[in-house]
């Protein structure tokens, strides 16, 4: 098995418009186990394959890598899937099931799948047939209006994943409603294959928690990533007082830029606003980065703010 569970795994979630390579590979550099692409639409990827090609292109320091699709069509699924069945170094394919956003679920994707358990059966076994990728998993919530994670789970189990990754939460519970972890821990109960728990995971002390009240294979951290990437070396090394702002920051740019070329410094501005969260003069490094496009003069703004 490429994923080695037998101690926890530490994981990046995929996280629309911002998990892409250059911050993968960021995050690997700080110790993440296992990094996600970006949810990919099958249908995008079935249609025109080159149009999405950024979305699952990895880096050579993920691995494992898992690429995330998000379908609600066998058919396409199954061309999607074939897509990536002929790119090298992807380890994982996994299942989106949990996104709550309304144009995906009205599509019949995402959180959709958890309608029926039958339902998220019939996708996960077709997936098993289809992938050549030595393993596949599952992203899931608790439900979709109400919680009934167990049937859920073990839907996906009996279907042939290798392993699940719950969201304490229900589709309607989006992302402001309490975590149940508990309800994440009865799910490790029940199922014999690796869990992995997300949601409102933001430090090594709230990791270390979640770990002991599901008893969870792993740890899925999104949203608290997104200007902390260090946030792994903590999690590794159980300390808050990882220093790494200004070597992250400065590693991720010149990522940026050697993915995307000049483009990168107008992409890359969402991340710096977040990086300078809490700095000295941040207000106005946001006001100035924001009117600047040369590659230089930017990482020159970088290495002034961030100090020595």
């Amino acid at each position: 098995m490429p994923i080695d569970f037998s101690k926890p795994l530490y994981a990046l979630a995929p996280l629309a418009g911002w998990s892409d390579l250059p911050f993968r590979e960021t995050v690997k550099l700080f110790g993440a186990d296992l990094t996600v692409s970006e949810m990919i639409s099958a249908n995008a990827l079935a249609f025109n394959p080159r149009r999405s090609e950024r979305l699952w292109k990895k880096s050579p320091l993920e691995a494992p890598y898992a690429v995330q699709l998000c379908a609600s069509d066998l058919k396409i699924l199954q061309q999607a899937v074939e897509v990536i069945n002929d790119q090298d170094g992807v380890d994982v394919i996994d299942l989106n099931a949990g996104c709550p956003a309304p144009k995906v679920v009205r599509g019949g994707a995402g959180s959709a799948l958890l309608k029926d358990p039958a339902l998220l059966f019939s996708m996960v076994s077709a997936l098993k047939k289809i992938s050549r990728k030595p393993l596949l998993s599952v992203k899931m919530r608790l439900g979709f209006g109400t919680k009934n994670g167990v049937a859920l789970s073990k839907a996906c189990e009996d279907a042939g994943a290798d392993f699940l990754t719950v969201h304490g939460r229900t589709k309607s519970g989006g992302f402001t409603a309490p975590v149940d972890y508990e309800a994440i821990g009865e799910i490790k109960e029940k199922v014999k294959i690796p869990v992995i728990a997300n949601g409102d995971i933001d430090s090594y002390e709230k990791a270390l928690k979640v770990l002991e009240i599901t008893s969870a294979d792993g740890i899925m951290i999104g949203r608290a990533a997104m200007g902390a990437p260090w946030i792994f070396a903590e999690l590794k090394e159980r300390r808050r007082s990882v220093s790494a702002a200004r070597s992250a920051a400065l590693s991720h740019f010149d990522a940026c830029i050697k993915f995307y070329g000049n483009q990168g410094v107008l992409l890359f501005r969402k991340h710096l606003h977040r990086y300078s969260r809490g700095l000295d003069k941040a207000a106005k490094f946001r006001r100035e980065i924001n009117n600047e496009t040369d590659v230089k003069t930017v990482r020159g703004m970088i290495e002034e703010i961030m100090g020595a």
